[in-house]
Order: structure tokens, then sequence, then C-alpha cells
């Protein structure tokens, strides 16, 4: 009896394995399809006003990671967290597209526990200048804000922490 539930639970596992091994492939194929359409050109060095109405500017010799995201989006609410993890250890700005006034994304970031740098784009020009059509997506520029790596959906902290080191921080 004992080797029948040994060899029952063998079989899960493997079920399991290939299955997530599937996901995982299905889910960067599926991403790698939906960036083929962003933005590929470098990063331009501009400035812009965060929701706590401090100037932002794109760090010289460093990488950055820019994630667009909405208040609205199931899935950007889930990668919170990672973005927030991440902020904490490299350079961060995410842009939250169509997600109300200033005082609307103070309050949903306090009331969530985040701190990392937000940018309104309220109206959508950034996600228009960028070629954004789905949420969550994110960027890695390298030090000399070329782009390294493009993700649309969700990605795990590790995910993001790998990408960072690889660009070079």
């Amino acid at each position: 009896m004992e080797n029948i539930m040994r060899d029952k639970l063998k079989h899960y596992a493997k079920e399991i394995l290939t299955f997530s091994i599937f996901m995982i492939v299905l889910m960067n194929a599926i991403s790698l399809y939906k960036s083929s359409d962003l933005n590929k050109e470098a990063l331009q060095n501009i400035n812009v006003t965060l929701i706590d109405s401090k100037t932002y500017y794109f760090p010289k010799d460093k990488p950055i990671l820019i994630h667009f995201w909405a208040t609205w989006c199931p899935t950007c609410k889930v990668e919170a967290g990672n973005i927030q993890t991440i902020s904490q250890n490299f350079e961060v700005l995410s842009i939250a597209v169509n997600s109300g006034d200033n005082n609307d994304l103070r309050k949903y970031m306090y009331d969530n526990g985040l701190d990392y740098k937000v940018l309104n784009d309220k109206d959508g020009f950034f996600a228009k200048e960028f070629k954004i059509a789905a949420y969550p997506t994110t960027f890695i520029y390298d030090k000399n804000k070329n782009l390294v790596f493009s993700e649309v959906g969700y990605t795990s902290t590790w995910g993001l922490w790998l990408r960072m080191l690889w660009a070079g921080y």
C-alpha cells in the first residue's frame, strides 16, 4: 500500500512539474509576442514631476526599471509588492496610467503600503510614447539607457532582480 501511494505521489509530482514548465514557457512566449510592438528606442533624458510634486531626473550611469501600471489592473495589484521590493535596491520609476489624479494615486499608494516613485500619466501620453497595449508592462534599461528587457504581464521579484543585475546594476 505504501509503495502505491509513493508511486502516485511521484506521478502527480511529475504531472505538476510538467504542467508548470509548460505554463512558464507559454507565459514567456505570450510576453515575448506582446512585447514585440513596444518602443525599443534608447531612453531619452527627460525630467518629470512625480505625484509627490518632486522633480525626477533619469539617473546617469545607472540602469533603470520603468514600470507601467494602473490602479484598475488586477495583475498590477498582485505585482505591486514585487515593484516595491525592487525599488528598495534599484532605480525604479513607475508610471500609473489612466488611474485618476495625484490625490487618488497618493491614497492608493498609502492604502497599499507602497512608496516607490510614481509618475501620473492620467491622459496616457507616456503610454502612447512607449506603445503600451497591456498592463503591467516593464522596461529595463542599462546604464547607457539602452533597452535590455521588456516584459508584458506579471514578473516575479526574482525575475526583476535578475534582469536588473543583468542590465549592469
